[in-house]
């Protein structure tokens, strides 16, 4: 009497080499069950763990470069970040002329901190000489924005060009 059960295939699923017409996985996993990564898929781990470890020692570079290049695009803010990273020389060698540079880039398109940056750097003496009464514009920009420092500097300044 011939078989009345239903055929019934199973798939397997996972990571064995076994082909869907129900031959048996290569002879290297029926040896060893229990290895169920291959060499690739344990480079490709390996390679990722790396990767991910290298991430927070390379951030301070990486995230300089990706701002240097939309700085250079034209983009206020990450001119401003550049100029940053150049004063305080993180990811990047300190250089207080660049850093002025680039503020002076933001600040041209009404960036507030840049032009207050910019302003602290002409009254320290960072960044060549600004012309007669560009600092008060500069902290007048930021002041207008709500920077409380910007606020103080420049009414500072004001009543010491008014005092004799």
């Amino acid at each position: 009497m011939a078989d009345t059960r239903p055929l019934i295939r199973h798939h397997r699923v996972g990571r064995s080499s076994a082909s869907t017409n129900g031959e048996h996985p290569s002879p290297q996993c029926r040896q060893h069950p229990g290895l169920a990564w291959s060499t690739w898929e344990l480079l490709a781990v390996l390679a990722a763990s790396l990767l991910l470890l290298c991430i927070p020692l390379c951030y301070q570079a990486f995230h300089f470069h990706v701002a240097q290049a939309y700085a250079r695009l034209g983009y206020p803010h990450a001119q401003h970040i550049v100029g940053q990273r150049y004063l305080q020389g993180a990811g990047v060698e300190k250089n207080e002329e660049l850093a002025m540079h680039w503020f002076r880039q933001a600040a041209g398109q009404g960036h507030p901190h840049s032009s207050f940056n910019l302003a602290l750097g002409a009254l320290s003496n960072m960044t060549v000489a600004l012309e007669e009464r560009e600092v008060e514009k500069l902290l007048g920009v930021a002041a207008a924005h709500g920077l409380r420092e910007a606020q103080e500097l420049l009414e500072n300044i004001l009543k010491s060009r008014k005092l004799p």
